[in-house]
């Protein structure tokens, strides 16, 4: 196919208002989107190339009354906010150093120098807005067509410019490739000599990566392969695949969307201190790290009591841990949590006075609750005349 097929995305009004803006010749769309859209895919983001200079850029843009913002106006970025969604333009672009973390580039003239500079084939096709013929210089249409991941030119001198490529390389392995693991020996055996240099990235980099690998629909075999290759030990070397391979079964048993936070958890150990400086390592959230110490507090009994245990942590923190245990996550479809329909207001009212005892009584009207599966008001009042009358 020499050609980008038609799409929704391709028939928006405000991109065209955009291209015709820019000028004849002076803007193609590239990367993620006309490579999702030539392998049938949904389009998320848009990006553009161009030989424009920002600051020509958004004066041709501002005089067509549409908005920018330039959120990476030193490498030659600006954000188009249109009706449809915002578009990246970038300016053509060439490597003039590189450190493994980041390039000093300067702007290009020509369109191959710009494709020359992007990490594999299969990104590197772009299309022309109009006739929507494709420019393909690295043989990335037959890579896509045979699903194969390949970096421009040699793996080792791509991963040396930068080296979160590494983790970029496996994550499009799951979710494009179909080869062997042997038919790309070449960029295994570059990830795998170079994966020391993981080291020097970001945290935050890191994490985001591997999550966004975490979150494909079976990554399974490639986490696999990162460990097969020590690329895994060098970037989260408490990890174990195997328990990873269980998940994700059980989420298709039991028809549960992918969550890459849940499979990160899969990958480590059961101890939630031990989890909790992970995620303090890649730099997580407050709150995403202790959805991982919930989760790595699972318990093989878990399933048993599911409503229960969803009462006491939460439906997303109770559907981790089930389905970490491989167990049924249906008493919670459609469930909302209830709340005790008892204050300790309603204790003292029956002579208890204020204090330590009221918090005793709830809390063993409480377990009573969890135990009968949470019954109504009329049935909570008896419990309570039981525990007070057991005093």
């Amino acid at each position: 196919m020499t050609e980008l097929p038609p799409a929704d995305w391709t028939r928006r009004a405000d991109l065209a208002a955009l291209v015709a803006a820019l000028g004849p010749g002076q803007a193609r769309y590239v990367g993620g989107a006309v490579r999702d859209t030539l392998l049938g895919l949904p389009v998320k983001d848009i990006d553009m190339a161009t030989p424009l200079r920002p600051d020509a850029v958004m004066e041709r843009l501002a005089a067509a009354g549409i908005r920018t913002v330039p959120t990476g106006i030193e490498h030659g970025t600006v954000t188009a906010l249109l009706p449809g969604g915002p578009v990246e333009i970038t300016t053509l672009r060439r490597d003039v150093s590189t450190d493994g973390r980041r390039a000093t580039v300067a702007f290009a003239e020509a369109w191959h120098e710009d494709a020359g500079r992007r990490d594999f084939t299969i990104n590197a096709l772009y299309a022309d807005p109009d006739s929507g013929r494709i420019h393909d210089w690295f043989d990335g249409l037959a890579d896509l067509a045979a699903r194969r991941v390949r970096f421009i030119g040699a793996a080792r001198e791509r991963i040396r410019e930068d080296h979160l490529r590494i983790l970029r390389y496996f994550r499009f392995q799951a979710r494009f490739g179909s080869l062997p693991p042997d038919a790309e020996a070449e960029a295994e055996a570059a990830c795998a000599e170079l994966a020391p240099t993981l080291k020097g990235l970001s945290r935050e980099r890191v994490a985001m990566e591997l999550l966004n690998l975490l979150a494909l629909p079976d990554p399974t075999p490639t986490v696999q392969r990162m460990a097969d290759l020590g690329v895994l030990a060098v970037i989260l070397p408490e990890a174990d695949p195997a328990p990873l391979a269980r998940l994700t079964a059980t989420e298709r048993r039991e028809q549960v969307a992918p969550d890459p936070l849940r499979r990160l958890a899969a990958l480590l150990p059961a101890d939630p201190p031990l989890v909790d400086q992970v995620g303090a390592r890649l730099r997580l959230s407050t709150a995403q790290r202790k959805r991982l110490a919930a989760a790595a507090g699972r318990d093989p009994a878990d399933p048993a009591t599911p409503r229960a245990l969803a009462y006491r942590l939460g439906l997303t923190e109770a559907t981790d841990r089930l389905l970490l245990a491989g167990g049924s996550v249906a008493a919670l479809t459609g469930w909302d949590v209830p709340r005790l329909p008892l204050k300790g207001g309603d204790i003292v009212a029956r002579g208890i006075g204020a204090g330590p005892e009221v918090a005793r009584v709830l809390r063993a009207v409480e377990a009573k609750w969890l135990a009968e599966d949470f019954p109504g008001p009329e049935r909570v009042r008896e419990l309570l005349e039981a525990v007070l009358a057991a005093r």
